[in-house]
């Protein structure tokens, strides 16, 4: 939900949202659900009323406090369609906090919608009973993210061809700093991409072990490593 929780209040669904209470959850007049936004925490609420016309919830009374996002930004390559709806969602439940589409030399896809990432983002929210959801950034060509980048945040840049190929001792010396995990497309990065990448002091390359993975199936296998080793797997 986009408006504000608070005891007492009745919101109007989305057409979206009164279908999947409707017709998907088969939810009647009277049942309770649990609602959350992304800042108020969780909250119990019951539908008032369901019908064409309309779909209103009144909100009941706190069941989670809010949860500080999380702090891992996900910087990727666009992918096609299919494939960047399963990383958004991979990703959300993985512990990213930021979707940070990034354009490289070899990247296929040059366009992303921010508005259906954020739509796979919470419905891996919602499924996943997470609080948060990740803010999505607007596409930008990697050197501009890169240009003004915190000087705190370890980047750990993710290449087959990594010098580095123990990822857990690579990783363990970045516990206790902000984290990023890089994922380039599917034809890979350009040497000078490479090169450029190596020599910039906040960034860690690895590898991710003896077999090429699909660019989706990497993502999901960095952010696990990061979370589990140096993130917040450990808390």
């Amino acid at each position: 939900m986009e408006g504000d929780l608070v005891p007492g209040r009745l919101i109007e669904a989305t057409r979206e949202q009164g279908n999947y209470l409707r017709n998907v959850l088969r939810l009647g007049v009277g049942a309770e659900a649990l609602l959350f936004n992304g800042r108020d925490g969780e909250w119990r609420a019951r539908l008032e009323r369901a019908d064409r016309k309309a779909c209103l919830i009144g909100v009941l009374e706190q069941t989670r406090p809010q949860t500080p996002a999380p702090d891992m930004h996900y910087l990727f390559a666009p992918l096609k369609k299919a494939r960047i709806d399963y990383m958004a969602q991979k990703a959300t439940e993985m512990g990213a906090g930021l979707l940070q589409p990034v354009l490289t030399r070899f990247t296929a896809a040059r366009r992303v919608k921010p508005e259906r990432l954020r739509a796979n983002a919470i419905e891996a929210a919602e499924q996943c009973h997470l609080l948060s959801v990740p803010e999505v950034a607007p596409l930008a060509k990697l050197e501009t993210v890169l240009e003004g980048w915190e000087a705190d945040r370890a980047l750990i840049y993710c290449d087959e061809a990594a010098p580095i190929t123990d990822p857990v001792a690579a990783l363990a010396p970045l516990k206790q700093r902000p984290l990023a995990v890089l994922i380039g497309p599917e034809g890979g990065f350009s040497d000078e991409e490479r090169a450029w990448l190596r020599g910039l002091d906040f960034v860690t390359p690895i590898s991710l072990g003896p077999r090429i993975m699909r660019a989706d199936t990497a993502a999901v296998a960095a952010l696990a490593l990061a979370g589990a080793i140096a993130g917040d797997w450990q808390e």
